[in-house]
């Protein structure tokens, strides 16, 4: 395709971006903005050039986002969540009343997650300020025992340093993942633990939830062996569509590649993949009352599931 020289894509692109991926076509996204779907399509062509990335597969049977829009719309949404937190900070400081939060998120609550909690909390809460840093799971308790953010959302950790609360958020299971031409992919039985553990795995490095549930998981079979450590969901994904090795990752993250059938879902025998994903924050101060409607609206979130 043709590339036009690198320029930052507007939002109303973006915002189109977000509703084709959440909808799941041109047509229904030009209803959503009152627009028409050729103005769609032209807007979508236009981002690809600008961005030099084909978003979309065309075929036969309709447009579908291809690997790569996946992941450029997941990162569009939390461009978004940031835009609209930016625009109601400006409109509590033309009013002089704004209420300030500061989370500290895992990857996967992150970019799978937080972006619709936050979107409904800002619907609710119109003087909200709310800056959000994405780390791993560890680094989050960290940043919540010195005081650096109000409240974290991890991923995993079951046992949570003393002065710390948490309350469940959610549920998710880890699966393992090949691509295709994987020798694993064919294997009706699936894998137990202990050929998990003799493999080299590609996975997250030590710290991140996942790795933390995968390393308990596999301790009976002496842990994880793993040769290639990478620090995100997106690098996983791409080794594992490259045939790089056996990948464990969230349900909900591999959800579109398995769909896609770009990646198999390998059943799992005598190995518990399961984990819960929490709210935490310091015993020792009180929640604000702007974290307490955002832990509010997770709960309530996890609940409607």
């Amino acid at each position: 395709m043709g590339v036009l020289p690198p320029t930052t894509p507007d939002l109303i692109s973006l915002d189109l971006l977000r509703s084709v991926a959440e909808l799941g076509s041109f047509g229904r996204a030009a209803r959503r903005h009152t627009m028409t779907q050729p103005a769609v399509s032209a807007r979508m062509r236009l981002l690809e050039r600008r961005l030099g990335v084909t978003l979309f597969e065309r075929g036969p049977t309709g447009t579908r986002l291809s690997p790569e829009g996946v992941r450029i719309a997941a990162a569009v949404d939390r461009v978004l969540v940031e835009v609209d937190a930016m625009n109601s900070t400006a409109a509590a400081l033309r009013r002089g009343t704004m209420s300030r939060v500061q989370v500290a998120a895992s990857l996967t609550i992150a970019e799978y997650l937080l972006p619709s909690w936050i979107r409904v909390f800002t619907g609710q809460s119109p003087d909200l300020a709310l800056s959000l840093d994405v780390v791993n799971s560890a680094t989050v308790i960290a940043r919540v025992v010195a005081g650096d953010a109000d409240l974290g959302f991890v991923e995993g950790i079951e046992e949570v340093t003393d002065g710390i609360d948490s309350v469940v958020v959610g549920h998710d299971r880890l699966v393992v993942v090949v691509a295709t031409t994987h020798p694993w992919a064919s294997l009706r039985e699936g894998v137990a633990g202990a050929d998990i553990a003799a493999s080299d795995i590609v996975t997250r490095e030590p710290g991140s939830g996942t790795r933390e549930v995968l390393e308990a998981a596999l301790a009976p079979w002496g842990g994880v062996r793993s040769s290639v450590v990478l620090g995100s969901t997106g690098a996983l994904l791409g080794a594992a569509r490259r045939g790089g090795g056996p990948v464990v990752l969230s349900e909900i993250a591999v959800a579109d590649d398995v769909a896609g059938g770009r990646l198999i879902v390998v059943p799992t025998r005598d190995v518990d993949l399961s984990r819960s994903f929490r709210a935490v924050w310091r015993r020792d101060v009180k929640l604000g009352p702007t974290a307490r409607r955002l832990l509010d609206v997770a709960v309530a979130s996890s609940l409607d599931a």
